[in-house]
């Protein structure tokens, strides 16, 4: 069973720092994603920013923004939980 997603970070770059429960950080770079149209209203950094979130115990995006499950663009955890472990990097 994969950890939960306890902490999430987006940064400028359209990436996400993933915290999970066990400790294990990753980093997961969105930009390749952004060019389906799904991921449209990401595309603005600061749409991406503001409702990354945590839904589903997994990075999300609350596309609707009331914080209903059903109308998120979530990651499955498993992917996350696959990439390679990053040291924390500290995003003032």
């Amino acid at each position: 069973m994969v950890p939960k997603v306890v902490q999430v970070v987006p940064t400028e770059e359209h990436t996400v720092y993933v915290y999970f429960e066990d400790g294990k950080i990753v980093c997961y770079d969105v930009k390749p994603l952004l060019e389906k149209e799904l991921f449209a209203v990401l595309r603005e950094v600061e749409n991406f920013k503001r409702i990354c979130t945590i839904m589903n115990d997994t990075l999300a995006w609350d596309i609707s923004e009331n914080r209903d499950n059903t109308a998120c663009i979530d990651i499955a955890p498993d992917t996350l939980y696959a990439l390679e472990a990053v040291k924390e990097k500290v995003v003032l």
